[in-house]
């Protein structure tokens, strides 16, 4: 047999499994696409707000508020898993991720001051109605929104977001310190928990399984932490953190008035925010609900799915 003849009776017996094939081969099932998320960035308040974003235009809001050190990365796993119902938008808090604040506009880094560009930022999107989830500073931020304007907020998911005293762990103990005596003595203790080894231990600490946890998420915030200036710009906020401890009263009062929906889910080894102050939320709120799940300060690394589909319930009932 000539190479010719080969090539022509193979390229025959292809010919006839392909359209045997054809014949018994099942309709391919209908692919299920991921929202793809994008960036944006927006003017608020004097300040370049950088954003992500997921999800159809006209879908119920849901506003995603990082904490400490970290970004909207943070949630770079969950957005897509909400962005298939609802319109999802997690800005960079000004002095975190790529939100970009001008010298000129002398920024003074409190959380009134956040609480002040985020609300800026809602209007600049023409959001008026939307749910928020919570974790860590993006906590005492919301609060300050949903107490601003009651009636734009929906649901409140609070992922080991503080709102009582009692939530407070032993981990502030350096930072209570440096709250009742601001010397630089104090300061530099709390500045050496910004280390690059201090940021990974957020990650893993209370975690069963800390080799699971991908370097991404402490690797990014120590480079930004580590950006000119920044490093003052933590410090300050850790000191005017103690502003928000004194208005937890008012935060609480809210809870009492409004009764928001609201889903308290926690990393129960979270040596910042414990237990206890989840389950305090039930206290003032007949509507609130606590879940915890076994890990550390930053469940979204290890529990995004449980997550995920803990609050779905909570945003289809009231969803606007």
């Amino acid at each position: 047999m000539t190479r010719r003849d080969f090539v022509m009776q193979g390229g025959s017996v292809m010919a006839a499994a392909g359209t045997a094939s054809a014949a018994t081969e099942k309709p391919m099932a209908k692919k299920t696409l991921v929202p793809v998320t994008s960036i944006h960035r927006v003017e608020a308040d004097g300040v370049t707000v950088f954003y992500r974003e997921a999800g159809a235009p006209d879908a119920p809001v849901v506003v995603l508020l990082h904490g400490f050190p970290t970004s909207s990365f943070q949630y770079r796993e969950l957005i897509p898993r909400l962005a298939d119902k609802y319109r999802v938008i997690a800005p960079d808090l000004p002095g975190f991720g790529f939100t970009e604040v001008p010298e000129s506009r002398q920024y003074k880094y409190t959380f009134d001051a956040l609480a002040k560009t985020i609300l800026a930022f809602t209007d600049a999107l023409h959001l008026k109605h939307y749910a928020l989830y919570v974790f860590d500073y993006g906590a005492p931020t919301g609060f300050r929104l949903a107490m601003a304007h009651p009636e734009r907020v929906t649901a409140i998911v609070s992922q080991n977001g503080n709102a009582y005293e009692e939530g407070l762990g032993d981990a502030w103990a350096p930072i209570r310190r440096y709250w009742s005596e601001p010397t630089a003595a104090n300061r530099e203790v709390v500045h050496e928990a910004l280390s690059p080894e201090g940021l990974r231990s957020q990650y893993t600490e209370g975690v069963p399984h800390p080799e699971r946890i991908a370097p991404e998420g402490y690797t990014l915030d120590a480079a930004m932490i580590a950006r000119p200036g920044n490093m003052d710009i933590q410090l300050d906020l850790f000191l005017d953190y103690a502003n928000n401890v004194k208005l937890y009263p008012k935060f609480q009062e809210y809870f009492r008035t409004s009764k928001p929906p609201l889903l308290a889910i926690w990393g129960k080894h979270d040596p910042f925010f414990i237990p206890p102050g989840a389950e305090a939320f039930r206290r003032d709120n007949p509507n609130a609900s606590v879940q915890f799940l076994d890990t550390g300060h930053f469940a979204l690394e290890t529990h995004v799915e449980e997550i995920a589909e803990a609050i779905r319930p909570l945003f289809a009932r009231t969803a606007v």
